[in-house]
């Protein structure tokens, strides 16, 4: 049986679709419920559905960003019985050998440092990126980046939302890393999101 990586899960797109804030557009926030205030439940059954659709790939390992990467890491890794490693982007003190990156951030401004321990990113490691949000990709890009450089393979990116006005998808497949998503935003508009309904 095919699992289609991006086909809507209607939970969290009519979600989207009543309860997102919209300002200017560029920015959706959902934060009251996706990566601020995080409701376990409703976290549990999207990572469940990340989970169905990245056990075709065979993850041995999930790989996410500091910090609202953390929770649908963890619930995804929990699905698929394997270990996940974060970024950390404010703690750089990492034990060494580590691979760092540095990553423009356009919605707090400036730069920030990620930084991943090569004790946990052994290589041969089959390895999913698993995030809450795909806008420009940097922080995606740079993950697959840090799985390369540990002689990993990136063998999925997968998110909750993704942003398919912005870059960060065509720059995921162009890097040879399939995109899995729940939701893909396909405009702001009028402060409305509007969602792809394919």
């Amino acid at each position: 049986m095919t699992v289609s990586l991006n086909s809507p899960m209607p939970e969290l797109a009519d979600r989207i679709e009543r309860e997102g804030i919209v300002q200017g557009n560029e920015i959706l926030k959902i934060d009251h419920f996706l990566n601020h205030r995080i409701e376990p439940g409703f976290m549990q059954r999207m990572a469940r559905e990340i989970a169905v659709r990245l056990r075709q790939f065979k993850p041995d390992m999930i790989l996410t960003a500091e910090a609202s990467g953390i929770a649908p890491g963890l619930m995804v890794a929990l699905e698929l019985d394997v270990p996940m490693v974060y970024g950390k982007k404010y703690h750089p003190d990492v034990e060494i050998p580590s691979i760092s990156r540095v990553i423009p951030s356009p919605t707090k401004g400036g730069q920030v440092k990620m930084v991943v321990s090569q004790k946990y990113l052994t290589p041969g490691l089959r390895v999913a990126i698993v995030d809450d949000f795909l806008s420009n990709g940097r922080t995606a890009t740079a993950l697959v980046e840090i799985t390369k450089e540990a002689n990993c393979t990136p063998v999925a990116a997968a998110f909750l939302v993704a942003k398919s006005f912005k870059q960060g998808h065509k720059m995921l497949e162009a890097a040879g890393v399939p995109v899995v998503t729940l939701a893909q935003v396909d405009a702001l508009i009028d402060g409305k999101a509007i969602l792809h309904k394919g």
